[in-house]
C-alpha cells in the first residue's frame, strides 16, 4: 500500500455542496457552522489492512447470486484508483452497491413498485491490485422515482465506497453513464459545482475492454486528489 494520505482540503467547486436547496435533504441535514477541524493522528491513517475477507464473502461478480444468474443486462465495470500524481494505489478495499435492472435494490427499506430479482444482491467487493486496478462484473442499473420532488427519478448509477490503508480512510461516490437523458436533471449529480468536475463521475465506454457476445465494458477511474479527483460525498 503506498504511503496513506494526509487530510487536504479539496480543489473548489469539485466536491458536492452540503446545502443544495434542489436536493432537499440537505435544507434539512446541512450544517450550520463551520466544521471544526480535527488533525489527524497516526490511529486515524492506520490501523487493519482492509481486504476483501475481513467484511465478509462478496466478490467483483455480482451476476450470480444464490444459486442463480441475474436478469438485465451484463456489463463489465474497471479502472484504476490513483492519486494525485497517478500513482496507482495498492490494496484499497473498493466496494460496489447499486439497484437491479429495474431500478429496485435488494433492500426491505426500498418500496419502490419494480421486481426484485432473487439472483442479484447487488454489491460487490474488491481489492486493487499492483496497479491499481479493481474490475466488477454486474448489471446495468436501472433509474428509480425518489421523493425529492414531483415525478423525480434518479439516473442510472452504482456506489463505491473506498477504504485505504485505515479503516478511517473511507470515500463515498457515484458513478453515472454517458449520455443519460436524466442526468441534467439530477440534484445529487448537479450538487457538483465545476462542470468538469461532474463529467469525473461519468464513465466511458470502452470496447477495447468488452467481453464480446456477452459484456460491455465501462472505465471508471477514481483519482482520489488533487485537480482532477473524482467528486466525493463529503
Amino acid at each position: 500500500m503506498n504511503q496513506p494520505l494526509g487530510y487536504r482540503k479539496p480543489t473548489p467547486g469539485t466536491v458536492p455542496v452540503l446545502l443544495f436547496p434542489a436536493y432537499k435533504s440537505t435544507v434539512k441535514r446541512a450544517p450550520q457552522k463551520e466544521p471544526a477541524t480535527v488533525e489527524a493522528t497516526l490511529c486515524e491513517v492506520t490501523g487493519p489492512q482492509p481486504t476483501a475477507e475481513l467484511f465478509g464473502s462478496a466478490s467483483g461478480d455480482l451476476t450470480h447470486f444464490d444459486g442463480g444468474e441475474a436478469l438485465g443486462e451484463r456489463i463489465i465495470v474497471f479502472g484504476r484508483v490513483l492519486d494525485d500524481q497517478a500513482r496507482p494505489v495498492r490494496g484499497a478495499l473498493v466496494e460496489a452497491w447499486q439497484a437491479n435492472a429495474a431500478g429496485r435494490y435488494a433492500n426491505p427499506g426500498d418500496r419502490h413498485e419494480a421486481p426484485l430479482d432473487p439472483h442479484f444482491q447487488g454489491v460487490g467487493r474488491v481489492v486493487t491490485g499492483p496497479e491499481g486496478e479493481y474490475r466488477f462484473l454486474t448489471i446495468r442499473p436501472g433509474a428509480y422515482p425518489w421523493g425529492n420532488s414531483y415525478n423525480s427519478w434518479r439516473p442510472a448509477h452504482i456506489h463505491f465506497s473506498l477504504f485505504g490503508a485505515g479503516l478511517a480512510n473511507r470515500l463515498v461516490t457515484q458513478m453515472y453513464f454517458p449520455g443519460d437523458p436524466l442526468l441534467p436533471l439530477d440534484p445529487i449529480f448537479n450538487s457538483v459545482p465545476d462542470p468538469e468536475a461532474r463529467q469525473l463521475l461519468v464513465c466511458s465506454l470502452d470496447l477495447a475492454s468488452t467481453r464480446p457476445a456477452y459484456a460491455l465494458a465501462y472505465r471508471f477511474d477514481i483519482v482520489l486528489r488533487g485537480r482532477y479527483a473524482t467528486p466525493m460525498d463529503e
